[in-house]
């Protein structure tokens, strides 16, 4: 999901949201990216730059919202994070 100017919108963890009846609601895609990478390594959220210091907005953009692309990988402090057109945020 996303906002054709600004922020970047996504649903977290879409893919285990799907098919059921609750609602669930967009969140900038740089909360839901800051907070795998603070949940999977040592670091806290006020350590870790603007997301859009790591990956541009319009690349971002291109796998959750365009469907242009299916996966993004990008460097955050030293560890790879991937996004995918489901949502889905892992942080090796």
């Amino acid at each position: 999901m996303n906002s054709d100017e600004g922020t970047v919108y996504m649903i977290r963890g879409r893919a285990a949201a799907e098919g059921g009846d609750e609602w669930v609601s967009p969140e900038p895609a740089a909360d839901v990216i800051t907070d795998a990478v603070v949940a999977a390594t040592d670091r806290t959220a006020d350590e870790i730059d603007a997301i859009e210091a790591y990956v541009d907005a319009d690349e971002l953009r291109a796998v959750l919202g365009d469907g242009d692309s299916e996966t993004i990988t990008f460097d955050v402090e030293g560890h790879d994070v991937t996004v995918t057109a489901d949502g889905e945020v892992t942080v090796s």
